[in-house]
């Protein structure tokens, strides 16, 4: 059975020069890694908008598809390289759209649906629908920063501009499909979807998170009152 992986590094501005380079490189070497069938290494920002300005060049994140037993030696580079690295694991709940024009994740029918869920997002903007999409997305991030239930967010890229993506953990799966349906700010911006045409490929991923391991502040775990799931 295929293990999904997101893992999540902290690195010291020290050490830009060496994270630039291992983008370049480590994309191509991970995904010739034996037993990894998906593979993807991503800049991040905070999620509270999409572009340049939006860029955390002190965070980034892998995603994997992957044969549980197998660590590629990129990923052990990357923590060692890290000040802080947190690793998600999750199991695939449902997933529509493509990557790459891949289906990356195959949804298990095993995988729970109780407890803390993580959803992806991930698109490739049209460039003719880009400043229409900039200008409509400061809204659906207002309101998601005090989304009941929200634990975690902050966006992906694949490149600063044009390749957007977010990554959201939920408390429950009620949580995020309340955000998702009954948000006025973001069922708007699924209407707006389907009417402008934003995207050349899209892809959205709801994940059960099966454990968390390391640092959750690296995953802009939010303080709150109530006690954190395990």
């Amino acid at each position: 059975m295929e293990a999904v992986t997101l893992h999540v590094w902290r690195v010291p501005r020290t050490a830009l020069p060496r994270v630039l380079v291992r983008m370049a490189t480590d994309r191509a070497r991970l995904r010739r890694h034996p037993g990894v069938r998906f593979a993807k290494l991503l800049g991040t920002g905070t999620g509270t908008g999409f572009g340049p300005g939006d860029v955390d060049a002190t965070r980034w994140a892998a995603l994997l598809v992957h044969d549980p037993t197998t660590t590629p030696p990129a990923i052990t580079a990357w923590t060692r390289l890290s000040e802080a690295h947190a690793r998600v694991d999750l199991a695939p709940i449902a997933s529509r759209g493509t990557w790459s024009r891949r289906q990356p994740f195959v949804g298990r029918a095993d995988a729970r649906t109780q407890g803390m869920v993580l959803a992806l997002t991930r698109a490739r903007l049209k460039p003719t629908r880009a400043a229409t999409f900039w200008r409509a997305i400061p809204p659906v991030a207002a309101s998601l920063r005090d989304a009941p239930g929200l634990l975690a967010r902050f966006g992906v890229g694949e490149a600063p501009i044009g390749w957007q993506g977010t990554v959201t953990v939920w408390r429950s799966a009620a949580d995020l499909m309340g955000f998702a349906y009954r948000q006025p700010e973001h069922r708007a911006a699924i209407a707006r979807t389907a009417q402008v045409g934003w995207y050349a490929e899209e892809l959205f991923a709801r994940f059960a998170v099966c454990g968390i391991m390391g640092d959750r502040g690296v995953l802009g775990w939010a303080q709150t009152t109530r006690s954190d799931p395990a």
